[in-house]
């Protein structure tokens, strides 16, 4: 938990923001049929780092749990909630170990990939929610910085919610760029 929590630290120090401050695109486009889909208001934002998605939730009004590892990225997260006028409840936890508490009726899973974690993900969300699932996939060049136990392998991210009862409503992978992608809007079984 330490290395990680260090290495997330000198991440988000070293900018302004590492990711921006805009939500995640994938999020931005898909934020109004969320909101006609969802049950409810309440919102987990998993590995939130500097909190941009967890703000943009609140900013829609959503009650939002967001959990990251870093000490800065969480203080970074509150100060932009302040400085919106919304409040996020931000939880610094290992998610190597840590089990969800509560129901949920948006879960967000954003460049973050632990496959152990995405049942408890499933299972934390209130019937008819939604889990928003947006990560990287394995790509040679990547596979050179990168650990591949964190990267998605092609179609993987589809069979993984194949198996759980519910609706995929959206599933693509982007293998353009320097960065391939997988996202999957998936509504659990109301």
């Amino acid at each position: 938990m330490e290395a990680d929590r260090i290495k997330w630290n000198q991440r988000f120090e070293s900018e302004d923001s590492f990711l921006g401050e805009r939500p995640s695109p994938f999020l931005a486009q898909e934020i109004e049929r969320i909101k006609t889909l969802v049950p409810g208001l309440d919102a987990l934002d998993i590995a939130c780092g500097e909190g941009r998605n967890s703000v943009y939730l609140a900013q829609h009004g959503f009650r939002v749990v967001g959990l990251d590892i870093s000490d800065i990225g969480l203080a970074k997260g509150r100060n932009r909630a302040i400085a919106k006028g919304v409040d996020v409840d931000f939880r610094r936890v290992d998610l190597d170990d840590y089990i969800i508490e509560g129901t949920y009726d948006l879960v967000l899973n954003f460049n973050y990939l632990l496959r152990e974690l995405i049942p408890s993900e499933v299972a934390c969300l209130n019937p008819g929610g939604l889990l928003l699932f947006d990560t990287i996939m394995a790509s040679e060049t990547l596979l050179l910085t990168h650990n591949p136990s964190y990267l998605l392998q092609p179609g993987e991210l589809r069979r993984i919610f194949e198996a759980f009862n519910g609706d995929i409503l959206f599933s693509e992978e982007s293998c353009c760029g320097e960065v391939p992608t997988a996202r999957l809007l998936f509504r659990k079984t109301p």
